[in-house]
């Protein structure tokens, strides 16, 4: 039997259970902060105040466009200069990795939560497991673009719009569609 708590099992990528008391205070927690980012008007007190407490793992100055979403918030690691547009989901059950100046285009999903296949551990077990993603410097992901869990987006890289990240892309890289595949190198010289 583990001794690991449930965050720790959900921080290392193991089946955990996401309803323990301590993950849904810790959700609820951020639902309440959340509110108040998306109640509040950009570059007021209310809502620099919000963001501070909702990133707490930040480097530099981040522009969240309510409304935001996200499971923790505390597992949201942010670099300098990071904007994320409307309706943005973070669904940070693991940890998000986001370099230094980094674009987000309106509806951007970043998944690190993820289910069993089969159905005793999904529905019976209720179990959910997190693979952690990274997000390198100067990237700017497109409108509606979908990141799933364990990937890793290189710098300087370009997803376009709509495009649903399954796989890890390379630095430099343009990469496009469902699933989104690498179509052009991108020359930073």
């Amino acid at each position: 039997m583990s001794t690991k708590t449930e965050r720790e099992k959900m921080l290392a990528g193991e089946p955990y259970l996401a309803w323990d008391e301590e993950l849904l205070a810790s959700r609820v927690q951020c639902r309440h902060t959340l509110k108040k980012l998306n109640d509040s008007i950009p570059n007021t007190p209310e809502w620099k105040e919000a963001q501070e407490a909702l990133i707490p793992n930040r480097k530099g100055s981040l522009y969240l466009e309510p409304p935001f979403r996200c499971d923790y918030g505390e597992n949201i690691h942010v670099g300098e200069n990071f904007y994320a547009n409307f309706n943005c989901v973070i669904l940070d059950v693991n940890v998000v990795e986001i370099g230094d100046n980094v674009l987000f285009a309106p509806n951007v999903q970043i998944y690190t939560a993820g289910h069993p296949l089969d159905v005793k551990g999904r529905v019976e077990d209720e179990v959910e497991f997190g693979l952690p993603i990274k997000i390198g410097n100067n990237v700017w992901i497109g409108g509606g673009a979908i990141v799933c869990p364990g990937v890793t987006i290189g710098d300087n890289a370009v997803i376009g719009a709509g495009s649903v990240v399954t796989k890890d892309i390379p630095a430099n890289s343009l990469a496009v569609g469902n699933p989104c595949r690498v179509i052009k190198q991108i020359d930073n010289d």
